[in-house]
């Protein structure tokens, strides 16, 4: 017999280790039907599971456990990313917390040991964590980015690229972090808004040049006003770049400055001389309508000076500090100076020499490290890129002829918009952790890229009749550089391998919209390229989890929730429902409670299999539902079967949240709520015939009810599936391994369907009206259908002792008029009266319903009153505008349901 409760603390290890010793999560190698594929979007081996992990990792797992029971050779890929900045970080701040020597003193071959000696000890973390969510990956085929086989993959493929043209090394722009030292990519840039200032500077003009500025105009917006100026204002938030300006820009159609483009002005401190530009980024109507321009310091302003032909002065070091490498004209007490020191000092000299005409209090958004915290810098240096405008090309072309899909469709634009516009990609990082860039240089600087050292001087060879010494690039690259080769180097690219053949193209991929640029973009252009197919026929596209009022979770806020504080408490399955029910193109609004009532979810079908259990439904040898004979069991199995083709169409569409919903509409309100309701006087009565039927379709429907839940619910339906199985015939094997339901359309029974559906909603109608009207518990008014035909006749002769039962109804009788003091309901095309004189207070109740009328009044009227006011509508947070409009609704449909119970107590007297 079950115990009272599933305890998921106890059985989850034990489920999980039946399932890894079954040899279950690796693809089957004999029978199958086809190959089912996905890779798992790396974690960083620096990571915790948190709650997007918990619902992407779910998602792929109801795919994986779908797929292996349809007959498919599954195969779901796991592996880890190594995170170069993430990890050095980590390992540097413990480094430092034992009291050691930075990894600059250590040097770059002991700090890479420390590095591993981490991962070894704590970077299987978010591994060990993904199986507590249940996770069914093949753990023997296991990757990590750094493992030598995706090493010798991007080796080969770096040098590929190379040879092709489409890796070179170039002097660009790049976000630099001048905390760890490195560019870092845009995903790895946190906008933050802060306080600061725009500061009003006033260049003079060269060469003696003056110009009437405009300083009043009329009603048309024409001058009429002028003062002769020998200087043109600029504004700048950053001061201290104006070391390295390089030129000043207006827009071409500013009437006020076109004498000025093509003259000079002399920019103060340095006395460099500057031309004036005209470039369309200027913006006439913003500030003066002319803004300095810094090439090395700023990408806007590196692209007017690409077009303007300005030279690119870096007027900062890797540290952020003043120096003056490019432009020795950089007063020598700046040099070596922080950038916000140097800042105020050139603000402090801008006063002190009349040339700062104007200080502009402002909030503006800056980009800063979402490791280092630190302001990050446009900075201008050698680094290597990807063409990546050329290996767009395939990728666009495969998502519009439709070799891979988005789902929602509406996520390939945001891919195109991307693809179209790409810039070229920078893939190295200064970093120590990481694939180090396969390139040496020579004594003369030639650059010899090769898989391996060997190779290299091979190459070196042809320029020199010796040996030389070559150095290797200190680089390495760009994470997502890896990542981008994950769905085929993970399978043993460059070889040929027997996975490859088997699993590439993979079948989908799950992740979310903020790295389709970073990852899912690169992977297309990467396995276009190196396999000439795409990566994945699909991509599902899931939306972020945020807290239960829409608002973005965060530990300032107070509002995260922890996958794994859940799994301790409440178990793996409940969140697993709530992640699948929730998930969708929209954002997923959390709370604790939710998972809660999901919990009660799987408690429901726990009882109903204990429940089961008490009443002798026993697993029978041979039982074949499609002989069934009582109406309740042709209904139960017609309504398994719409179930279970519900659930197989939303899992194939990804549409997770429509297969939950199925699955709980199913077990609770058909399964739970009815079918064993109906079940209990069969199990009560004295057909033994009927008795036994009904015993043995409870338990077939169970088994295949478990079976429909346990991609989504995999813990507690292994359980049952284990302890229902002791009794009957002997079960072979884990339900992981077993069959998913394929059910005929002939189980679909129209009569049974449309009698017991004609009960169903005929108890629905009066429990509906019992609550509405009142009525106690423990009453049991008569009930009388008005002239029923002879269809109803005959139902109501077959279903009368249930109707009583589950009605709470004294007697049902049939009348040629409703009863005086009965209130009417339509059910099943039939007036049905119910008399409530004599039950119900009419003076109390009719009180009772107007009271609470008037209060979904006020109600009503304070919202309206506040969806009504604009500012509120245009100023608060779009979620609690939502809230209240939701709000509102609930309101007036709970006013309208009270108000029609007051129209029926008139019916009564």
């Amino acid at each position: 017999m079950l115990e009272k409760t599933f305890e998921p603390q106890a059985a989850e290890p034990r489920l999980y280790a039946q399932w890894e010793e079954s040899g279950l999560f690796a693809p089957r190698t004999e029978g199958a039907e086809g190959a089912y594929s996905i890779v798992i979007p790396p974690p960083n081996v620096t990571g915790s599971l948190h709650i997007g992990h918990a619902l992407n990792n779910t998602l792929q797992d109801i795919l994986a456990r779908y797929h292996r029971m349809k007959g498919k050779a599954v195969l779901w890929l796991p592996g880890t990313d190594h995170a170069g900045i993430a990890t050095q970080m980590v390992v540097e701040r413990q480094l430092a917390a034992a009291g050691n020597v930075g990894r600059r003193d250590m040097g770059r071959e002991a700090f890479i040991d420390k590095v591993w000696e981490w991962k070894a000890e704590s970077g299987g973390t978010i591994v060990r964590q993904l199986r507590r969510l249940g996770a069914s990956c093949d753990w023997s085929r296991e990757r990590f980015t750094l493992d030598e086989g995706l090493n010798a993959a991007v080796r080969k493929v770096f040098v590929q690229l190379h040879k092709e043209g489409l890796i070179y090394r170039d002097k660009r722009l790049v976000n630099w972090d001048p905390h760890f030292q490195t560019a870092i990519s845009d995903l790895e840039v946190e906008q933050r808004e802060v306080d600061g200032a725009y500061w009003h500077f006033a260049y003079p003009l060269a060469d003696g040049v003056t110009y009437e500025h405009p300083i009043a105009f009329d009603e048309e917006g024409k001058a009429t006003e002028f003062e002769t100026r020998d200087f043109i204002v600029v504004a700048t938030t950053r001061p201290e770049t104006m070391l390295g300006d390089t030129g000043v820009a207006v827009h071409p159609e500013d009437e006020r400055y076109e004498g000025l483009v093509g003259k000079f002005v002399t920019l103060p401190i340095v006395g460099r001389r500057i031309p004036i530009v005209a470039d369309d980024y200027a913006d006439p109507i913003k500030g003066s309508g002319a803004v300095k321009i810094t090439p090395a310091h700023d990408f806007n302003d590196f692209g007017v000076g690409k077009r303007a032909g300005l030279p690119s002065l870096n007027i900062l070091d890797a540290f952020g500090r003043i120096t003056d490498a490019d432009t020795p004209d950089v007063p020598s007490e700046y040099v070596g100076v922080d950038r916000f020191a140097a800042r105020k000092a050139i603000v402090a000299r801008a006063e002190e020499e009349g040339w700062l005409r104007e200080i502009e209090k402002t909030k503006h958004v800056v980009p800063h490290g979402d490791r280092s915290g630190v302001v990050i810098e446009p900075w201008l240096t050698d680094q290597w890129y990807v063409d990546a405008k050329v290996l767009a090309q395939p990728a666009l072309k495969a998502v519009e002829q439709g070799d891979t899909v988005f789902e929602p469709k509406s996520y390939e634009k945001i891919y195109f918009e991307w693809l179209r516009n790409i810039e070229p990609w920078c893939i190295s990082r200064q970093l120590w952790w990481g694939h180090r860039i396969p390139a040496w240089y020579g004594p003369g600087g030639e650059i010899y890229v090769a898989e391996t050292e060997e190779d290299a001087r091979e190459l070196a060879m042809a320029d020199y009749d010796s040996e030389v010494a070559l150095t290797q690039d200190e680089d390495v690259l760009d994470t997502w550089f890896s990542s981008a080769l994950w769905p085929f180097s993970t399978m043993g690219w460059p070889e040929k391998t027997e996975d490859l053949e088997r699993f590439y193209p993979t079948s989908d991929l799950v992740t979310a919209a903020d790295i389709i640029f970073f990852w899912v973009a690169r992977m297309m252009m990467m396995g276009l390229h190196f396999m000439d197919e795409v990566p994945f026929k699909r991509v599902i596209i899931n939306g972020l989890v945020r807290d239960e009022k829409g608002q973005k979770m965060s530990k300032s806020k107070g509002n995260v929730i922890d996958p794994l504080g859940i799994i301790d408490e409440l178990g793996a399955d409940p969140l697993r429902f709530t992640m699948a029910i929730l998930s969708g193109t929209r954002d997923i609004k959390l709370s604790k409670q939710r998972i809660e009532g999901y919990r009660n979810f799987g408690t429901k079908l726990w009882n109903a299999a204990r429940f089961s259990q008490m009443n002798e439904a026993r697993r029978v040898e041979g039982f074949d539902p499609a002989t069934v004979e009582q109406t309740i069991n042709r209904w139960i199995r017609g309504e398994l079967t719409k179930a279970e083709r519900a659930v197989s169409e939303a899992i194939e569409g990804g549409r997770f949240d429509d297969a939950a919903g199925a699955l709980y509409r199913f077990v609770w309100n058909v399964f739970c709520d009815w079918y064993l309701e109906l079940a209990k006087p069969v199990f009560n009565g004295a057909d033994e015939a009927a008795k036994a039927e009904t015993r043995a379709m409870t338990a077939w429907t169970l088994d295949q009810t478990l079976k429909l839940l346990h991609p989504v619910m995999p813990f507690i339906t292994e359980e049952l599936w284990a302890e229902l199985g002791k009794e009957g015939p002997a079960r072979e094997g884990l339900l992981i391994g077993a069959e998913w339901p394929v059910l005929p359309d002939g189980f679909i029974d129209a009569s049974a369907e449309a009698e017991i559906g004609w009960l169903v909603d005929l108890v629905g109608e009066i429990r509906g009206l019992r609550a509405e009207m009142n009525v106690p518990p423990a009453a049991k008014p008569p009930l009388a259908f008005v002239a029923p035909d002879a269809v109803t006749a005959e139902r109501i002769a077959r279903h009368r002792d249930l109707i009583l039962t589950l009605g709470r109804v004294s007697e049902v009788g049939s009348a040629d008029a409703a009863p005086t003091g009965a209130v009417t309901f339509v059910s099943g095309g039939s007036t049905v009266a119910l008399s409530l004189a004599g039950i119900i207070d009419l003076t109390a109740e009719r009180a009772r319903l107007e009271k609470e009328i008037a209060v979904f009044e006020s109600d009503i009227g304070h919202v309206n009153k506040k969806l009504g006011n604009p500012n509120f509508v245009s100023r608060a947070a779009p979620e609690v505008v939502d809230e209240q409009r939701a709000k509102l609704a609930e309101a007036e449909a709970g006013k309208a349901k009270l108000q029609a119970a007051l129209a029926r107590l008139s019916e009564i007297g």
